[in-house]
């Protein structure tokens, strides 16, 4: 029987993933978009970080990312000038685990964030945990924070400058929150500076609308005729998903303005150059189908990265995770890694590559949103197909609070709709313990070849990859599996 992770088991563990050993100063290979050497060698006072985390906003809601309605022009620009990755993954559809796996470059089922941190939910990391802004602060790094965090404990983030999100309308008032951004910026100090900016939009407000009855000072708000909106594939198309969607639409552009404010203070500062921005989001829209799935709706995401220097546009499609994110930040900066191996890798040497070799993999972990919310999921995503393991299939399907209050799912339960979308009701409801996608021929996930004899091969070897994952990750549900073979 597996034993509980403790520090000490994990410090020891050398993590073999995919076939690939990661240990922890494993840099990928590839034709570098950056000198290593010179990277070390540059006054550490040239190299900021400011990380702007949206909070529920899916990859297919920007401009830059394809959506031809909504209005995104500063995001847009960011990526006009930096590098846009078209699959990029969080770890979990859920705000907590995700972030944790970003800020510690670890899995939820590692770090211990397992679900929601916020009220009675009340989930909580590891205190041996290493988490970015406390690596970089031991580098004498300046650090801040502004709006959301949503991870526990707060002793393992040590931040210089906070400002709380009831000094900022819960993170919509994107205005004030970039005034504090210029506050912080303008601060005379010879250390470097790493801020984390956490919005709220456009994840739902009170359950069920997405902030827009609200007034925010300097803001016009830019309203959508639900007769323009794009329903995604894995949403029916009714009134009440369409009015919804161009709710968020609203949300989304406000979002898009306070991060064009915060890059114009950014710029007024004279640091612009010298910092290296990062826009992203925590998991896919707050929709029946996104969010709390491991479909690529709720975990496929906007990444956006401009690092100084670089002025013309890159995307790459290299498939990367979240745990990506830290080691990378680590390289940039030159700062030291943790004790213990991180599980994830730079991609700073593959920047420039449109498709990079042996960047085709990436692995999720999902036990809980709300406490209430037992599911485990652990899945495997290649460049061509999607592997999940539903650990208590015999379970329903839960829903998160906001998106059972939500009119779009009341809409599907009072009209008694039998499809989402490309995807039945029931058999989102309903789930076998393994499913089986091939993305490139199935890209909505609806046609699972789990019990496909011609796709038997196919599955095995995912299923071997994520148990090889799991076991080199101390995944403890794979205790309860122990017990359940017994």
């Amino acid at each position: 029987m597996k034993k509980h992770l403790t520090r000490r088991s994990f410090l020891q563990k050398t993590l073999s993933i995919g076939g690939t050993t990661l240990m922890a100063s494993l840099l990928p290979s590839g034709q570098a978009f950056f000198s290593t050497g010179k990277l070390r060698s540059e006054a550490m006072s040239e190299r900021n970080i400011l990380l702007l985390i949206s909070d529920d906003h899916g990859i297919d809601q920007t401009g830059c990312y394809g959506n031809t309605i909504i209005q995104t022009p500063n995001i847009d620009r960011l990526a006009d000038e930096g590098v846009r990755f078209t699959h990029a993954f969080t770890t979990a559809a859920s705000c907590s685990p995700s972030r944790s796996s970003l800020l510690t470059g670890l899995y939820p089922h590692q770090n211990g964030q397992y679900g929601l941190a916020h009220r009675q939910h009340h989930f909580s990391m590891f205190d041996w945990v290493e988490t970015m802004p406390t690596l970089l602060k031991r580098a004498k790094y300046r650090t801040g924070l502004i709006g959301k965090l949503h991870v526990e404990p707060h002793s393992l983030f040590h931040f210089d400058y906070e400002i709380s999100s009831e000094e900022i309308m819960e993170n919509r008032d994107v205005s004030k929150m970039a005034e504090k951004a210029g506050e912080f910026f303008r601060q005379k100090t010879q250390q470097p500076f790493f801020l984390l900016i956490g919005y709220s939009d456009p994840h739902r407000l009170k359950r069920k609308d997405f902030g827009n009855k609200q007034t925010y000072p300097g803001i016009v708000p830019r309203s959508y005729d639900p007769g323009d909106v794009i329903v995604p594939d894995f949403l029916p198309d009714i009134p009440e998903v369409r009015e919804e969607l161009a709710d968020m639409y609203e949300s989304i552009t406000r979002l898009d303005t306070g991060v064009g404010m915060v890059l114009k203070e950014l710029q007024n500062s004279g640091q612009y150059e010298s910092t290296l921005i990062l826009y992203l989001s925590d998991n896919g829209i707050p929709f029946p189908g996104a969010k709390t799935n491991l479909y690529d709706a709720g975990v496929r995401v906007p990444l956006i990265i401009r690092f100084p220097g670089v002025k013309r546009r890159y995307v790459s499609a290299a498939v990367i995770s979240f745990i990506d994110l830290l080691p990378t930040v680590l390289e940039w900066t030159g700062v030291s890694r943790p004790e213990y191996p991180l599980p994830g890798r730079s991609f700073l040497s593959i920047l420039d590559e449109r498709n990079p070799q042996g960047w085709d993999e990436v692995y999720f972990s999902h036990s809980f949103h709300q406490v209430t919310m037992n599911y485990p999921m652990r899945a495997l995503r290649t460049s061509r197909y999607k592997y999940i393991l539903n650990l208590f299939p015999e379970l329903e399907f839960p829903g998160a609070s906001d998106l059972i209050a939500s009119k779009t799912w009341q809409g599907i339960v009072d009209r008694k709709l039998e499809w989402m979308g490309a995807r039945r009701v029931e058999t989102y409801l309903k789930r076998p313990k393994e499913e089986l996608y091939d993305i490139e021929r199935d890209p909505h996930e609806v046609n699972n070849l789990s019990t496909d004899s011609h796709s038997s091969e196919i599955l095995i070897e995912l299923r071997n990859r994520l148990t090889k994952m799991r076991t080199n990750t101390d995944d403890p549900w794979l205790e309860v599996e122990d017990y359940q073979s017994h």
